[in-house]
């Protein structure tokens, strides 16, 4: 049994910490006053998120991030990509020293084009090898009800990635080791771009052949910007790349698709962001990938499209045709 702490009382969050609590691990979860319904310590269940899924009884919640610090040397971080670095400055404030941090977010940081063990790194000083990414198909509302589920855990010592590995498995939550960092953290945030382009495939009506031809060609420039920045291609056609990148595309529960299809209907960006209440990482990832794109000179030409769509009110239908009649060249994977 180890002691264990969950910032962030998202689904995610909540999923995480009733995933360690299962296999009799002490876990304390903080919740931030304010993304968190009021009366969740209350209730202990989430009804808009996770509505019928209860935080399990011996899971201490607290709204403290000082006791929730202090109780574990392992600390698992459970917010949005762009609050990953005001969360670790309010750590810095604790006086707490970490032991392991594991980083749950798939995005890059808009404002200084990190990837999120970066910027756990920057603000916390902590080495490398003490920063974990834990990454792959892993919707919450599935994980939550116990469905199934293999992830990826990626770092550069392989004691801490073991030490997560078999933290986090149980029966129905397989988790592979990677010493990958770099690579499965760009495929899961990089992943989402991909996901609202095929959410607007969605909304359009499009067909399966369009759909096959986004998932292919997407996971290609993908790999090409990840390999450019030290990742290896192999990873890509892993759980934190083609598992994550197919899975967030075609399901339900993917914010980002979600947001993507009722663009395709013809809704406006600002718009669908107000009417939720959850964060689709793929929207603010899509701005720092274009721009990540840029600095390592890496053609993304589907994640420019994307970005155009959403930030030049650009119609779907013609970012698409603008893909299709591209010069025609020879097939290259990455």
């Amino acid at each position: 049994m180890k002691a264990v702490s969950v910032l962030g009382a998202g689904s995610w969050g909540i999923a995480v910490a009733n995933l360690l609590a299962t296999e009799g691990n002490a876990v304390t979860l903080w919740m931030h006053a304010a993304t968190t319904p009021a009366d969740l310590a209350i209730t202990r269940e989430d009804k808009s998120r996770l509505p019928g899924v209860k935080i399990f009884p011996a899971i201490e919640l607290t709204d403290n991030l000082k006791i929730a610090a202090t109780h574990s040397d392992i600390i698992f971080v459970a917010v949005p990509a762009q609050h990953v670095r005001g969360l670790c400055e309010q750590l810095t404030e604790t006086g707490k020293t970490i032991g392991i941090l594991v980083t749950l977010a798939k995005g890059i940081e808009v404002s200084s084009l990190q990837r999120v063990s970066e910027v756990a790194r920057d603000v916390l000083g902590v080495g490398v090898e003490n920063v974990i990414a834990v990454s792959g198909p892993s919707h919450a509302e599935e994980v939550a009800r116990g469905i199934p589920t293999s992830v990826v855990a990626a770092g550069q010592s392989p004691e801490a990635v073991i030490e997560i590995q078999r933290l986090l498995s149980t029966p129905m939550f397989r988790v592979y080791s990677s010493d990958d960092l770099i690579g499965v953290e760009l495929g899961g945030a990089l992943k989402n771009p991909i996901a609202l382009a095929a959410g607007m495939l969605y909304g359009l009506k499009l067909g399966d052949n369009t759909l096959g031809a986004l998932l292919t060609r997407g996971l290609a420039e993908i790999t090409r910007l990840g390999v450019r920045m030290g990742a290896r291609p192999e990873t890509f056609a892993g759980l934190s790349g083609l598992g994550d990148m197919v899975t967030t595309c075609v399901s339900q529960h993917s914010r980002n698709r979600f947001v993507g299809e009722r663009i395709g209907r013809g809704e406006k960006l600002v718009d669908i962001l107000a009417s939720m209440t959850m964060v689709a990482e793929g929207v603010e990832t899509t701005r720092a990938a274009v721009r990540v794109a840029e600095v390592h000179r890496v053609e993304m030409p589907i994640t420019q499209q994307v970005h155009k769509v959403l930030f030049e009110d650009k119609p779907p239908l013609e970012a698409l045709s603008e893909l299709m009649t591209r010069e025609l060249k020879r097939e290259v994977y990455a």
